[in-house]
C-alpha cells in the first residue's frame, strides 16, 4: 500500500467530517440554506472521492502509472471541485471578491473527477 495515498485519505476524510460539521453546527445561521446545500454537495463529493483515494492504495504496490494519475486527478478535484463549492457558498456572508472566478472552476474539478474515474478503470483493465 503506498503510504502517500492513505495519508492524503486520511487528511481528506479528516477535513471532510469537520466540514461537515461545520456545514451543519457552525454555518447554518450565517449562511442561506441553498448556500448550505452547495456547502453539503461539496462535502458529499469530497466523501466519496476520499474513498476513492483511498481504494486507490490497494493498487499501488503494482506501479501503475494509471493509478498515479487516477490519485492525481481525484486529489485536484477534490480542491477544485469541492473547494469551490465550499468557497461559492461563503462568498455572501464573507464578502469574497473573487467569488466570480470560481464558477467556471468548479466543472474543471467535476472533469477532474471523471479523469480520476477514467484512470482508475483503465487500471483495472491493466491489472492482472
Amino acid at each position: 500500500m503506498n503510504k502517500r495515498i492513505i495519508l492524503t485519505a486520511a487528511f481528506f476524510g479528516a477535513l471532510a467530517v469537520i466540514l461537515g460539521a461545520f456545514g451543519a453546527h457552525g454555518l447554518k445561521s450565517i449562511i442561506t440554506t441553498s448556500q448550505l446545500e452547495i456547502w453539503q454537495k461539496g462535502v458529499e463529493y469530497q466523501f466519496y472521492h476520499t474513498f476513492a483515494i483511498l481504494y486507490l492504495s490497494t493498487f499501488a504496490r503494482y506501479k501503475n502509472k494509471l493509478i498515479g494519475f487516477s490519485f492525481l486527478f481525484f486529489t485536484l478535484g477534490i480542491v477544485f471541485f469541492s473547494g469551490s463549492l465550499y468557497l461559492l457558498a461563503l462568498k455572501d456572508a464573507y464578502h469574497l471578491s473573487f467569488a466570480h472566478i470560481l464558477g467556471p472552476i468548479t466543472p474543471i474539478g467535476g472533469l477532474c473527477f471523471i479523469l480520476g474515474w477514467v484512470f482508475l478503470f483503465l487500471a483495472a483493465l491493466k491489472d492482472k
